[in-house]
């Protein structure tokens, strides 16, 4: 029995095996599915050298061309003004910053100034009797002279023996030693070198200022200007007086300014050279962050394309006859998204951007604009 089930397992096994056999040598000659080419459409520019302006990148942080830190050369007590001293106000030129209370030493300076006055008077009788010929002159000095007023200028000396009368009397060394008194007491009151703006306060009012003392900060926002460290390779194109177009972070805003000084060593460490930008525009405050763009060479017979179209080995993809071409070219300057190129002949048709997966012999054609609007 047990033969006989062996006998017809072992026949059904033969039969499924042809059967099997048979259906995989017919899948063999079934015909291949054939897949269908695909072309990419791609966005195309037509090659016209010509020249390229080099804009060499630059950028830094605004800072008023004329600021003035005020640091107080007397001690006295912060009086109270008109105009409060805080950050943000306006003053004008000549205007005081800050007054001292000066009482003290202007009733010292009154003092001085009388006693020039009066040693001046002692002497007149003597100028009558022995210098007829210089006595109005020194009359009408004492006429003029005003207590509330600074000591006005000493007559000139006509004569030597003017020079030693009036010298050994001490009227000179009294009259240099009140002016030098009369300067000192000037400097209780600070004012404001030219209109502008107090960008740092470190004072109130009825503060003990102490000689020596930095008091606050104050700028012109008129104009400012802007440290740009550029590579030493392009030192020899900034030069004094060129415009510079200067941009904000974000690209909203553009201003024009001027390089007004380079620097004549270079960093020894960093390799490069300083210039300054000056800008003017109401808009801009201290600390702004700008970017410039300095002219460089002009290059000639060049063109200028993404940096992303360039290949690993100097190489850019042109289009002939549906297909991609990669071409050799000479890259002359990199920028940050920029590439200057010579060696591309005219008329020739090259990738405007750039494809991925692209390889040479890839089927392409040109972006139809007219028949997508």
């Amino acid at each position: 029995m047990r033969k006989i089930i062996l006998s017809v397992v072992g026949i059904l096994l033969i039969i499924a095996s042809v059967f099997i056999a048979k259906s995989i040598i017919a899948s063999k000659n079934k015909p291949k599915p054939v897949l269908d080419k695909v072309i990419k459409t791609v966005f195309i520019d037509t090659v016209k050298n010509g020249q390229v302006q080099i804009k060499i990148p630059a950028n830094g942080s605004l800072v008023a061309k004329r600021r003035v830190e005020i640091y107080s050369e007397v001690q006295g007590i912060f009086k109270a003004g008109n105009v409060v001293f805080k950050p943000g106000q306006k003053f004008n030129a000549g205007q005081p910053l800050i007054r001292m209370d000066a009482s003290e030493y202007y009733a010292s300076v009154q003092s001085s100034k009388s006693n020039l006055y009066n040693t001046i008077a002692a002497i007149m009788p003597d100028l009558r009797l022995d210098f007829p010929e210089v006595y109005q002159k020194w009359q009408n000095y004492l006429n003029g002279f005003d207590l509330s007023k600074s000591a006005p200028k000493l007559p000139e000396m006509s004569s030597e023996k003017e020079n030693y009368f009036i010298t050994g009397r001490g009227i000179v060394s009294s009259y240099y030693a009140l002016k030098n008194l009369e300067q000192r007491l000037s400097k209780y009151v600070i004012t404001a070198p030219f209109t502008g703006i107090l960008t740092e306060a470190l004072v109130t009012e009825g503060t003990l200022i102490r000689n020596g003392q930095k008091l606050g900060e104050f700028i012109d926002p008129s104009e400012y200007e802007m440290e740009v460290a550029i590579s030493k390779s392009f030192a020899n194109l900034l030069k004094v007086g060129e415009q510079v177009e200067l941009s904000s972070l974000d690209k909203t805003k553009t201003y024009q300014g001027k390089i007004s000084r380079v620097n004549g060593s270079i960093d020894q460490a960093t390799q490069t050279i300083t210039a300054y930008i000056d800008v003017k525009d109401a808009d801009l405050k201290e600390g702004i962050y700008l970017e410039a763009n300095i002219n460089g060479e002009v290059v000639e017979n060049a063109i200028e394309i993404d940096r992303n179209l360039l290949l690993d080995d100097n190489q850019i993809f042109a289009i002939s006859k549906g297909l991609l071409n990669a071409i050799p070219v000479t890259p002359v300057y990199f920028s940050e998204t920029k590439v200057v190129l010579k060696g591309v002949p005219d008329t020739m048709i090259i990738l405007k951007k750039p494809v991925p997966g692209a390889y040479a012999g890839m089927l392409v054609k040109p972006f139809d604009v007219q028949a997508n609007q």
